[in-house]
């Protein structure tokens, strides 16, 4: 009798993923790696789609209803290494029958961590003090009463826009560090979470962004959210608040933020992602050189464990599809 090996599918991988997660594809499924990790042209997108049986991006590849159009019949899954799916056109692939999965609720921690990390950079000046060590040797005489003030954060308010999992998560670090929570939400949260966290809901987004001293941007990026705030809004904020964005660069105006920053109507802003990343407006570098912005690329959920934890969902969901089953993580389009 002549025994058949069942074909492994054909997994097309945008970007370089950490090895265990690499050697596990390879296992696993016929698996096509990005070994130098150098960002796939649209082109590259084109063919590797009218091959594939699943293609594996991140939020670095736009894959657009043009894209999408062009892809081969065999392509049945895109299995995003990503919490969020803006990158992709969901409709458009539901439209060519394509399921669409995303790596959810592994990263919340860790953005988290570092969403905290600008609250505190901002108002105390880290990023500065740092600099001052490195980049000017010789120039710190030691300690002063008056070098390098700050301002203090315990008993500030802080406002979040967007209180989901990560907003959540902010909160109960913001508390720890002794402030008060405020927050904007679509849907006030459960009573049991407020009353922990000793929460004001506010309706309205305005009304709260004239009242707090940090405004924490934790909203998802959809078309709703695009420049939510905007120049009106930041116009409401106080000139001793901060902003700090380590969801989506989209959400903030950023030429309007720009403009707030260096006419001194907003004191500072902690930003982990652009608008057009990854190119950095020079405004905005010139702006961390003068001590009113920190800047980080787009690192807030970049550790070891969430990049594995995120590897292995991308895994269960092409394993459970190519099964026949629905993958655990299938990202529905808008219109069911």
């Amino acid at each position: 009798m002549v025994m058949t090996t069942k074909k492994k599918p054909k997994v097309y991988i945008t970007r370089k993923l950490p090895d265990a997660v690499e050697t596990r594809m390879r296992e696993l499924f016929d698996a096509e790696l990005n070994i130098d990790d150098t960002p796939r042209t649209q082109p590259e997108l084109v063919a590797a789609m009218k091959t594939a049986d699943v293609l594996v991006p991140t939020v670095t590849d736009r894959i657009d209803a043009a894209l999408i159009e062009q892809a081969g019949p065999q392509l049945k899954l895109i299995a995003s290494f990503s919490n969020g799916f803006d990158h992709i056109d969901i409709d458009a692939a539901a439209r060519r029958g394509i399921t669409v999965t995303n790596t959810p609720n592994v990263l919340t921690e860790d953005t988290a961590d570092m969403n905290m990390a600008l609250i505190l950079a901002v108002p105390r000046r880290l990023a500065e003090g740092a600099r001052i060590l490195t980049d000017k040797p010789g120039e710190w005489a030691g300690w002063s009463p008056t070098w390098m003030l700050g301002h203090r954060i315990w008993g500030k308010r802080v406002g979040i826009v967007g209180m989901g999992r990560i907003g959540t998560a902010v909160a109960r670090r913001a508390k720890a560090f002794g402030l008060s929570i405020h927050y904007h939400n679509r849907h006030r949260v459960n009573p049991v979470t407020e009353d922990e966290l000793e929460a004001t809901y506010w309706d309205s987004l305005d009304q709260m962004l004239a009242r707090v001293d940090i405004v924490s941007v934790n909203c998802p990026s959809t078309p709703a959210t695009f420049h939510l705030l905007s120049a009106r809004r930041l116009a409401l904020m106080q000139p001793t608040s901060y902003i700090v964005n380590t969801a989506r660069g989209g959400v903030i105006d950023e030429v309007a933020l720009i403009k707030c920053l260096r006419e001194g109507r907003i004191a500072g802003a902690g930003l982990d992602v652009f608008e057009n990343e990854p190119a950095v407006d020079p405004k905005l570098v010139k702006l961390a050189n003068e001590g009113k912005v920190v800047l980080l690329p787009h690192m807030s959920s970049a550790t070891i464990e969430g990049r594995i934890d995120m590897g292995d969902k991308v895994i269960i969901n092409i394993r459970t599809f190519i099964d026949g089953h629905r993958p655990p993580n299938r990202v529905l389009p808008s219109r069911v």
